[in-house]
Parts: C-alpha cells; structure tokens; sequence
C-alpha cells in the first residue's frame, strides 16, 4: 500500500536504524544524537553552535538543548570568545572518544554486514542526496 511513499518508507527505516542505535549508545549513557555531536566536537574542538548546526544538519535551538545536557554531563564546556560561544569536550570526553569512535565503527560494520559495503555505500550517498535536494 505505502510502496510509493517517501515519507511512511523514511520513517520506517528511521525507526529500525534507531533501535539499533539507541541500544549501542546506551552503554555510555547517551543519545545516538547526543554521540555524534560529542564525536564532532571531540574531533573538531570549539565549534561555534552555527557550525555544529551545519555539520549535524540541526535546528539551533536542538544543539542548544545537547550541549546543555553534554554540559551536565561534564563532557563539553562553553566559552565565550567575543560574540560567540565556542563548545569543547571535557577530559572526561576525551576519555571516551576511542570506545565512541569503536562503537561507530561497529555500527557501520553491522550494516555493512547486512546491507553489503556497496549497497550501504550507495543508500548512505542517496539519502544524503535526497535530503540536500528537499
């Protein structure tokens, strides 16, 4: 019924994909979506908000919200540098970033093994695609 639907489709897979990412972030005590933006700033360090917004394809006020809860965490800080606030990682963040860059290798390992490297590959550079042309 829905084989013509991007939305219903999208979502669907969004869903699955999530399970699996929740659960393989759940050991650190983090999102999937709080993850990544450490693994950004871990390895971009004092990113302005615009610039975690760009790479994390995210409203502002949603990076406001996890780097607040990163914060209280104690794995990033703010600073302020003239008119822009600057986030980086903790020491406590830097502690991490090997077993949360592992754990990303995994994850893409596991649909790697599922999906085959060239499939995910081209799944991977279609939804990007998709997404910058909507």
């Amino acid at each position: 019924m829905f084989e013509r639907c991007l939305y219903f489709n999208v979502n669907a897979l969004a869903r699955k994909v999530n399970v699996i990412w929740d659960e393989a972030f759940a050991e650190f005590g983090l999102s999937p979506s709080h993850a990544y933006l450490l693994r950004l700033l871990l390895e971009q360090p004092g990113l302005t908000q615009t610039q975690i917004t760009q790479a994390l394809k995210l409203e502002k006020s949603t990076v406001t919200r996890f780097v607040t809860v990163l914060e209280g965490k104690k794995l990033v800080t703010r600073e302020k540098n003239g008119r822009e606030v600057l986030a980086y990682p903790t020491t406590k963040a830097k502690a991490l970033q090997k077993q949360l860059n592992s754990k990303g290798d995994e994850l893409y390992q596991k649909m790697v093994d599922n999906l085959g490297k060239n499939k995910m590959a081209e799944l991977v550079g279609d939804l990007r695609k998709t997404g910058d042309k909507l």
